[in-house]
């Protein structure tokens, strides 16, 4: 069964277009809302003359959202090709750039902001990919991200979280010490950890529910460690062993 991101994206649509509330999914592939999106990109006073380097974008929804909204220089880099052309058809006129490219390093150049959305969480080792932020932002640059708040996961954690080779939770100050030895002062934090708990939870409802039509295209066993793996996200954050920040760093 050929799992690709637009295969995927596909399947997932109508589940997600139900478990987000009314114009809150913007093609995003993650607990965030278009709310939160918007409110990130507002506090990091994002605008027509900023260019914004968007690390790990995906297929691109929250990148388009921000880039329609503020009329900014968007580049968009993500490591798979198939999800950087998702992004680059899913509108008739894209507002900015998607390329194919491996991070760390980041794209040559100087950025007035950096996003890093819902991908920290992927990176074991999170210094070097912080340190080129750091690098590619110009002074008075601002960093946007999120983060996946707790201590490392246990092995029976592990052994539960389908990929959980790309689950990596910091500890919050852990993540400010290394933002500020980079030359990053983290100046603006949110606490997302309920809201991203009640998308886990209907996230995972919707999924099971649509299961035939879903189990059809990415079969059987992908959307049944789909729905696990949310189970486990609703449950750690409604639990308090992972909480969920917005973080807004200047340079």
């Amino acid at each position: 069964m050929r799992s690709t991101p637009d295969v995927v994206a596909t399947a997932l649509e109508a589940a997600k277009q139900a478990a987000y509330p009314h114009g809150e999914f913007v093609g995003q592939e993650s607990f965030m809302t278009a709310g939160e999106i918007r409110a990130l990109a507002h506090v990091a006073g994002i605008g027509p003359d900023d260019s914004v380097l968007d690390l790990c974008c995906g297929v691109g929804g929250p990148g388009r959202v921000i880039a329609a909204d503020s009329g900014c220089r968007y580049l968009g880099v993500d490591r798979d090709p198939v999800a950087v052309e998702v992004a680059r058809r899913a509108v008739e006129d894209p507002p900015g750039r998607f390329e194919v490219a491996r991070v760390p390093p980041l794209p040559s150049g100087r950025f007035d902001v950096v996003l890093l959305l819902e991908t920290l969480l992927a990176f074991r080792d999170k210094e070097p990919l912080l340190a080129a932020v750091g690098a590619a932002l110009r002074p008075g640059g601002r960093f946007v991200l999120t983060v996946e708040e707790g201590a490392p996961l246990t092995a029976s954690e592990r052994s539960a979280m389908p990929a959980a080779d790309t689950v990596w939770p910091v500890r919050l100050p852990e993540l400010l010490d290394l933002l500020a030895r980079l030359g990053l002062q983290a100046r603006w934090l949110q606490d997302l950890t309920d809201g991203h708990r009640t998308t886990a939870a209907s996230l995972a409802d919707a999924y099971a529910a649509d299961r035939t039509a879903i189990a059809a295209v990415i079969g059987g066993r992908a959307l049944d460690e789909l729905v696990a793996a949310h189970r486990l996200w609703a449950d750690w954050l409604g639990s308090g062993r992972i909480r969920k920040f917005g973080v807004v760093a200047r340079r």
